[in-house]
């Protein structure tokens, strides 16, 4: 049995790269970056980045492309691949990439809210529980 299954969570590097395909089909590539941290053998603390090649085709290509920015979150579930072609100048590149199958977006920078605003602000509905809940007032 085989298993190539990527999953990551990351903010987008730059803003998408929206395409079409010669049969028509819409083709949007971006970036994510992930980071961890560990420790080094002294115990200081270390920052690394990753920085990963995404392709996403279809519908999704075409909602990614529009509603995507960089900076914002988005979590990748897809397959590795690494392809290969030959430069203008005769060279052999290649590129390892995440064809995502599912794309979930996250929070935009402009989403956070601002330590000015409180939740007094925001309106929400509440349920009062010491009577009997009727399900019409469930709010989702």
């Amino acid at each position: 049995m085989y298993l190539n299954k990527a999953l990551i969570i990351g903010n987008l590097t730059r803003d998408p790269e929206q395409k079409a395909l010669p049969s028509g089909m819409a083709v949007t590539s971006f970036s994510l970056a992930t980071n961890r941290v560990s420790k080094d053998s002294d115990g200081n603390k270390q920052e690394h980045a990753e920085f990963h090649n995404i392709v996403v085709f279809g519908k999704q290509a075409e909602s990614c492309g529009q509603y995507l920015k960089k900076g914002q979150s988005a979590l990748v579930e897809g397959r590795i691949q690494t392809r290969s072609w030959e430069a203008q100048d005769g060279e052999k590149k290649y590129r390892t990439e995440i064809v995502a199958d599912r794309v979930q977006f996250g929070y935009k920078p402009s989403d956070t809210p601002k330590p000015s605003e409180t939740q007094e602000s925001t309106p929400t509905k509440t349920i009062d529980v010491s009577e009997e809940i009727n399900p019409e007032d469930i709010p989702f």
